[in-house]
C-alpha cells in the first residue's frame, strides 16, 4: 500500500491572518450542521429559528451556509478575529484538513500557497489528520 503524501505529517498553527475567513473564489461558503446552528445560536444568545433567519441560508431540503455580507469576510470576523471562536462551525475548526484539501497539487497551490499558517507550529501525524478529516467526514449533512 503506497504512503500518503502526508505520512511523515504536517505542520500547522493559525497565524490569526483571518484569510481563511474570506471568501475567495469558489471557495465562499461556510456550510453548517445543525449542531453548528444550535451552538451558535446558544454563543449569540438567539433561538435556533432566529439565528437561522438572520444568519442562514438554505440550500436543497437540509444543507445551511452563512450568509455573506457586504464584503467577501465571515459576518463573524471582527479585526481578523473570529467573534464567535468558541462556537465556530466544524468547517472552521478542521481548517486547513478538509478532505477536497487532502490531495498533494491542491494542498500546494491552494492551501500551502494561501495560508500562513501551513509549516509552522504542530506537527500534526498522519492519524491526527485523518482524525479530523474524519471528524468533518462524519459531521456532514
Amino acid at each position: 500500500m503506497k504512503d500518503k503524501w502526508y505520512s511523515q505529517g504536517l505542520r500547522f498553527q493559525c497565524q490569526g491572518s483571518g484569510k481563511c475567513c474570506s471568501s475567495r473564489g469558489q471557495y465562499g461558503y461556510v456550510y453548517l450542521t445543525g449542531d453548528d446552528r444550535e451552538r451558535m445560536a446558544r454563543q449569540l444568545n438567539l433561538d435556533l429559528e432566529s439565528f437561522t433567519k438572520k444568519y442562514c441560508k438554505k440550500q436543497g431540503r437540509n444543507t445551511y451556509f452563512l450568509k455573506s455580507g457586504k464584503s467577501p469576510d465571515c459576518v463573524f470576523l471582527n479585526k481578523k478575529k473570529c467573534s464567535i471562536y468558541e462556537a465556530r462551525p466544524i468547517q472552521c475548526k478542521t481548517w486547513p484538513f478538509w478532505p477536497e484539501s487532502m490531495d498533494a497539487k491542491v494542498w500546494s497551490q491552494e492551501v500551502e500557497s494561501f495560508c500562513p499558517g501551513v509549516g509552522k507550529g504542530r506537527l500534526y501525524s498522519q492519524k491526527d489528520i485523518e482524525s479530523i478529516i474524519e471528524e468533518q467526514i462524519s459531521s456532514e449533512l
